[in-house]
């Protein structure tokens, strides 16, 4: 097919509903992953004040995904920040947006390989209850759950999101009743109680609250994952922006609820915030002490799974941004096509392909090393650290444009302005304590910045890159007759239905 022809589009189907759109989101976010792993690096540098850090990072979130819920209302494609910044910011700074938004989700994905080796070990850990446990090559556990979303990758994507729906619909409902029945215990009696001035500022300085906010915040990514269903969605300037909206302020109440239990939990003096951020899966140890060995291994389990659907679905949309820029013209023309199902099944196992063959060069040399001693962990943090700041750049090109958006279009008032513009000011914050400290040049965030450069020349240096661009986002958002256009390549003559389920 020419990706220049006027006559054919590829198009996915649109068979997923709001539900379809949240289960992705709260898939790529992985609350019961969050909440196992993010909350010790949180403690060593705050102590108790770790819910007062999550309630900073929830309005921070709720400030950038304004931006995203705005634009989406308006446009909507396989791409998502590719589509919304490609069309405020023009079809360059799309492409740097969507790009920043594909190596974070790829990222995310090639870290959980190692996520689901180090919590299998700690399962199985859990389940033997000994000094040496019998325990497996985190290659090994995090290549099967690669081939598991190969398989995956073979079914209707409805299949996956719903799949994603139910493990975190299953980790949520875990987490949230051991946290009510700490905070029905009464929370540890030795180290404080119910102590709510785990919510106040006093003895904190601001350079140490704003660093923890870094990590807090970046337990909210992959909100936004929903957006890359546009052409997927029914009714998706609707139903997108609300799965987002629901996402955001119910993980939101979920990680306050969640780190107040496991503050109190722990205990609020000095030996409990050390017990916390000492915690290989905090959530596990404090099923074991509250609840009972049975429900430390569920928690461990739920764990493994959250992972495991943080990677599936980081893997699917990774795959969906390379489709939209391939079937743009920027990209391999194999990528930008679609199986009998109307799936990018191409992308998305160039996808699984490229985190499988890291794997191994990681597993086989020890690299990366983050001093944690333990190499699965290190590919996890070193890894996730590259996705969230390229992830932040696509974060500030979005509010960006969402700022000339409502300046443009004046269609809002103009004083929602305000709202972007701090949103914006915050991701600078945040992206400021990303990179102060970076002193080699193998460091995340340098090994991220170098990833947005090799973006930039690609979307800037591409010859016809940029016509190439915006006449595929007309099309993809309905402005070259607004018709659905049939697909090519075995399917021709078929124009897709709205097939809602």
């Amino acid at each position: 097919m020419s990706q220049t022809d006027d006559a054919v589009r590829i198009r996915p189907k649109r068979n997923l509903t709001v539900w379809g759109a949240l289960g992705l989101s709260l898939g790529i976010v992985g609350p019961s992953l969050a909440m196992s792993g993010n909350g010790q690096g949180t403690a060593a540098a705050v102590g108790k004040a770790v819910p007062l850090i999550f309630v900073l990072g929830g309005i921070c979130v709720l400030l950038i995904s304004h931006g995203y819920i705005r634009l989406t209302q308006h446009y909507n494609q396989a791409g998502a920040a590719y589509a919304l910044v490609g069309k405020t910011l023009g079809p360059r700074a799309g492409y740097f947006a969507g790009w920043g938004t594909m190596i974070a989700y790829f990222m995310f994905a090639l870290g959980n390989v190692g996520a689901v080796g180090t919590f299998v070990n700690a399962f199985l850990a859990n389940a033997q209850n000994s000094a040496h446990p019998t325990q497996i090559p985190w290659l090994i556990s995090g290549s099967i759950a690669l081939a598991l979303c190969g398989y995956m990758a073979t079914r209707e994507f409805r299949t996956v999101v719903r799949t994603l729906l139910w493990i975190e619909a299953i980790g949520v409902a875990c987490m949230t009743i051991l946290s009510l029945i700490i905070i029905a215990k009464g929370g540890n009696h030795s180290g404080g109680g119910l102590d709510f001035s785990v919510f106040s500022f006093k003895g904190q300085h601001i350079s140490v609250i704003m660093a923890a906010v870094v990590g807090a915040l970046l337990s909210w990514c992959g909100f936004e994952g929903a957006a890359a269903l546009g052409e997927e969605t029914s009714n998706p300037k609707r139903n997108i922006p609300m799965a987002l909206l629901v996402c955001v302020v119910g993980a939101s109440l979920l990680f306050i609820l969640v780190m107040f239990a496991q503050s109190v939990g722990f205990g609020t003096n000095s030996a409990g915030t050390t017990a916390f951020a000492s915690s290989g899966n905090s959530l596990a140890t404090l099923g074991h002490q509250y609840v009972g060995q049975w429900f430390s291994l569920v928690l461990s389990f739920t764990a493994i799974m959250s992972s495991w659907g943080c990677m599936l679905g980081t893997v699917g949309t990774a795959g969906r941004l390379l489709f939209a820029f391939s079937r743009d013209g920027v990209g391999p023309a194999s990528w930008g096509t679609l199986d009998k199902r109307h799936e990018p099944t191409q992308a998305i196992g160039a996808v699984l392909i490229a985190c499988f063959v890291i794997s191994v060069v990681s597993f086989i040399t020890g690299h990366p090393q983050m001093g944690l001693g333990n190499s699965a962990l290190s590919d996890y943090f070193y890894y996730s650290t590259i996705g969230a700041v390229t992830l932040l750049v696509a974060y500030l090109m979005v509010e960006l444009g969402t700022i000339r958006h409502i300046l443009v279009q004046r269609r809002e008032l103009m004083k929602e302005v305000i709202i972007p513009i701090v949103g914006a000011a915050m991701i600078m914050v945040v992206f400021w304590y990303n990179v102060k400290g970076e002193i080699t040049w193998s460091g995340g965030a340098n090994i991220a910045f170098g990833i947005m450069v090799i973006g930039a020349l690609i979307g800037f240096g591409t010859p016809g890159a940029a016509e190439k661009i915006s006449t595929g986002l007309n099309r993809d958002l309905g402005e070259a007759g607004g018709k659905e256009m049939p697909v090519s390549s075995g399917h021709e003559g078929e124009i897709f239905p709205t097939d809602e389920v």
